[in-house]
């Protein structure tokens, strides 16, 4: 060929540009998000080292599905979901005190979601912002129980 590139070459790159034009989409579209209920399986599945950081997860979706069900109006689905923060938070607090394993990272997790719900309570209802009080001392508990577990000596002055 007068273009410089001979034939074999040429041919595997009209084969790469194949791929990448025909199957990266079909990949792309496989790998789809995993859900709430899906990873809920997960966690009972998976070994203690890896349960706070599944359960953090769950937390997290859960309350960004708050916010969004607080933000809509539906405050019982905004409850519900509130129940899921606490109680995975509870379980990832419990699995890294367990193993000895993602306690900072779960620590930290839960004080970012605690002023997320702190920022989320002026904007609910009067009669909602009972429910969202109450997550939050119940995280900054967790909280407490996360840094007793890492330095259980307290803090030296």
């Amino acid at each position: 060929m007068k273009f410089g590139i001979r034939p074999s070459r040429w041919w595997w790159m009209a084969t790469a540009v194949a791929a990448i034009t025909f199957v990266e989409p079909l990949v792309l579209t496989a790998h789809r998000e995993v859900t709430v209920a899906e990873l809920k399986q997960q966690v009972a599945h998976a070994s203690v080292s890896e349960r706070p950081a599944l359960c953090i997860e769950i937390c997290e979706r859960q309350l960004d599905a708050a916010d969004s069900f607080y933000v809509a109006g539906d405050s019982d689905q905004g409850k519900v979901a509130l129940v899921d923060v606490t109680a995975f938070a509870e379980l990832a607090r419990d699995y890294a005190i367990q193993a000895h394993k993602r306690e900072k990272q779960s620590e930290i997790a839960i004080r970012k979601m605690a002023r997320k719900l702190a920022n989320l309570k002026h904007t609910v209802s009067l009669e909602d912002q009972g429910q969202v009080q109450n997550t939050i001392d119940r995280l900054e508990r967790i909280r407490d129980d996360l840094l007793a577990a890492m330095f259980p000596n307290g803090v030296k002055k």
